[in-house]
């Protein structure tokens, strides 16, 4: 991954905006998870939360993404910029997420996955095709459009999933140890890759992860969950 272009989405992308947490709180069965969590994560900035598993990290993301299992509560108030987000349905939110695993459609093409991405109102074939070959040109992926998802290496199925979530104009990211799977060299380069395209797109970002390493390359707040919010 030496390609250091990142592509950029049309003018009518939607606007950044800071991602405001307000006395957030999970919990499940009675049972607090985590919060209450008080944060801002401005335009371009990543934020990292640290702690063990089931303290609540990932289900801190779902909760901001809409998709938390009904089976938890959340209380307080998620906003993006001065707009409340905690009543709508995910797929009004227009947040984006990376997780461990890549979930590239196998029964799709390179192409046909990075334009699944793609909103529905671009609704021009021809459009939507530049867009996609764009992405893949600026990502060092050029002539990938046709070919199947089974044929890429690990971190070109990693930067697909990345170009993807970015093509659907998030308005903001959330990574769920995107990185954890990936060899040590792999994980360096695709950490870059993601954090640029963060940066270029003046995304909000909120990264989940273990790993120390991870953190610090961010050059963002670090906050430990075990210790801050139980």
């Amino acid at each position: 991954m030496t390609n250091t272009n990142t592509f950029h989405q049309p003018e009518n992308s939607v606007t950044a905006s800071a991602l405001h947490l307000q006395d957030v709180c999970v919990s499940v069965e009675n049972t607090k998870l985590a919060g209450p969590i008080n944060l801002t994560v401005a335009p371009g900035e990543i934020f990292t939360i640290m702690g063990p598993s089931g303290c609540g990290k990932s289900s801190l993301l779902a909760a901001i993404s809409g998709t938390l299992s009904t089976n938890f509560k959340v209380s307080g108030d998620i906003f993006l910029g001065s707009q409340s987000i905690t009543a709508l349905p995910p797929e009004d939110r227009h947040i984006g997420m990376l997780f461990q695993d890549d979930l590239l459609f196998p029964h799709l093409s390179v192409g046909e996955n990075l334009k699944f991405g793609i909103p529905a109102a671009i609704k021009n074939r021809n459009e939507r095709d530049a867009l996609a070959e764009k992405a893949l040109d600026d990502a060092g992926l050029p002539g990938y459009m046709s070919r199947d998802p089974a044929t890429l290496s690990g971190g070109q199925r990693a930067r697909v999933a990345v170009l993807r979530t970015l093509l659907s104009r998030p308005c903001v990211l959330l990574l769920d140890e995107p990185f954890s799977k990936l060899d040590v060299e792999l994980r360096d380069k695709f950490r870059q890759f993601v954090f640029r395209h963060v940066k270029a797109h003046h995304l909000p970002t909120l990264l989940v992860t273990h790993d120390p390493d991870d953190a610090s390359a961010t050059g963002g707040e670090i906050i430990q969950m075990a210790n801050t919010f139980t």
